[in-house]
């Protein structure tokens, strides 16, 4: 099998397990393109996210498409990957791409508004989007607004640090206040290479139900 399919066998385990089988799900994936993140875009480690996102992109979607953005200062919207187009992704639409702004600082509040444009007034849909979000650290302060601001919409925010950097910002969230509904998690992981796709898997799923829930419960969706 390849790996692709690996991964995809692997994430319909998880999906089963956490009762998510029947869910249809829009998939968006963000990442972070500062400076501190340049050995990850090198050495491949991004390539490798984009394909283990994509795998659970494919479980939730019938067409199998993930949507991507990358961000430091700027942010991009860049083509949507599926399993025809997804090898040498990021070399190919990241780093040969000379529109794409890259290296410099993080600011999270403005990609994350084009998220929520994207998913709730251009592509209007009764499907939830599940948005996995990478950051390598530094996330400001002002995530909170564009946090509560999408806590009525159908949007989950799954943010995922790596690395070794201050997430201070992000271990708040699930004390952050003025919420239609919890809409946000966040999880660490040191080194994202080394972990399986399993416990990748099993973290990033891991409060996606209980919002499915409250959400339906409160009209979101």
């Amino acid at each position: 099998m390849s790996t692709i399919n690996l991964m995809k066998k692997t994430a319909g385990i998880i999906l089963e397990k956490k009762k998510l089988t029947n869910v249809v799900a829009r998939v968006g994936l963000v990442l972070d393109i500062s400076g501190s993140m340049r050995s990850f875009y090198k050495d491949g480690t991004v390539q490798k996210v984009v394909e283990r996102i994509l795998a659970v992109a494919s479980q939730f979607d019938d067409d199998g498409t993930l949507d991507i953005w990358v961000y430091d200062n700027e942010f991009s919207r860049l083509k949507s990957v599926t399993e025809r187009d997804f090898v040498d992704y990021v070399n190919d639409n990241i780093m040969t791409n000379d529109l794409i702004h890259k290296f410099g600082r993080n600011d999270e509040p403005p990609v994350m508004e084009d998220v929520i444009k994207k998913y709730t007034i251009e592509s209007q849909s009764k499907e939830p989007a599940f948005i996995v979000f990478i950051n390598d650290g530094g996330c400001k302060r002002t995530i909170k607004k564009p946090v509560i601001e999408s806590s009525t919409k159908p949007i989950f925010w799954q943010f995922v640090g790596i690395g070794d950097s201050n997430f201070e910002v992000l271990e708040k969230l699930d004390n952050m206040e003025g919420r239609f509904v919890d809409n946000a998690n966040f999880f660490h992981i040191k080194d994202i290479e080394k972990t399986s796709d399993e416990e990748l898997y099993n973290q990033l799923l891991n409060e996606f139900p209980s919002w499915l829930e409250e959400a339906n419960k409160k009209g979101i969706l």
